[in-house]
C-alpha cells in the first residue's frame, strides 16, 4: 500500500471509531416536564366582609396627636428615598394633619443622607420645613470620621441613634423602619 492509500485508511478508521463513539456516549436525560397545575379553584369571597372593605377608608386618627421615629441605618439609595417618601406620605394623610409628631434618627450608613451635597438634601429639607426632628449619630459621624461641618446645618446630632430609638420607643412613640 502506497502512503496515499494508508492515510486515507486511517482517515476512515478514526471517522468511524468517532462515530460509533458518539453512538456509543448516552445522552443527557432530560427529566420530564411535569404538566403545569392548575390554579386553585378558590371559592367566592366573604360577600359581607367584601361590602364593609368597599366603604372602609382606614382607621380613624381619634387621639390628639400621633409621634413616629423613623430609623434609617442603610446607604442604600433606594431604603433612602424609600423612607423620606414614605415620612412625607404619612405628613400628607389627612386623618393625621397637625396631629403627627415625627422624628428621622439616622446611623451606620444612613448617615449619608444628612451629608451636604447629596442628591436627598432636598427631601430632608422639605421634612425639616415640616417640623420633623433629624437626629444625627454622634457614634455613626466619628466612625465615619465627619464633623458638623460636613452635615446639612439644620439637623441635630444624639449620642447614638439606638439610645434615642429606645428613649423614644419608651415615651411610646411608634418605630417605623421601612
Amino acid at each position: 500500500m502506497n502512503f496515499l492509500t494508508r492515510f486515507f485508511a486511517a482517515a476512515a478508521l478514526v471517522a468511524t471509531i468517532g462515530t460509533a463513539a458518539q453512538a456509543q456516549t448516552t445522552p443527557v436525560a432530560t427529566p420530564p416536564t411535569a404538566p403545569p397545575t392548575p390554579a386553585p379553584v378558590l371559592p367566592p369571597p366573604n360577600a359581607a366582609v367584601a361590602a364593609k372593605a368597599a366603604t372602609f377608608q382606614g382607621a380613624p386618627a381619634t387621639k390628639k396627636y400621633y409621634r413616629a421615629v423613623y430609623q434609617l441605618d442603610n446607604s442604600d439609595p433606594k431604603l433612602i428615598n424609600q423612607t423620606l417618601h414614605n415620612m412625607k406620605n404619612a405628613l400628607e394623610d389627612p386623618r393625621l394633619k397637625g396631629k403627627l409628631e415625627m422624628e428621622l434618627v439616622v446611623f451606620s450608613g444612613g448617615t449619608v443622607v444628612f451629608k451636604k451635597d447629596q442628591p436627598f438634601e432636598a427631601d430632608v429639607l422639605a421634612l425639616q420645613q415640616a417640623g420633623v426632628i433629624l437626629a444625627q449619630c454622634a457614634n455613626s459621624m466619628k466612625a465615619y470620621k465627619l464633623t458638623k461641618d460636613d452635615m446639612l446645618p439644620y439637623i441635630s446630632v444624639v449620642p447614638t441613634g439606638n439610645g434615642e430609638l429606645i428613649i423614644r420607643q419608651t415615651e411610646g412613640w411608634v418605630l417605623v423602619h421601612p
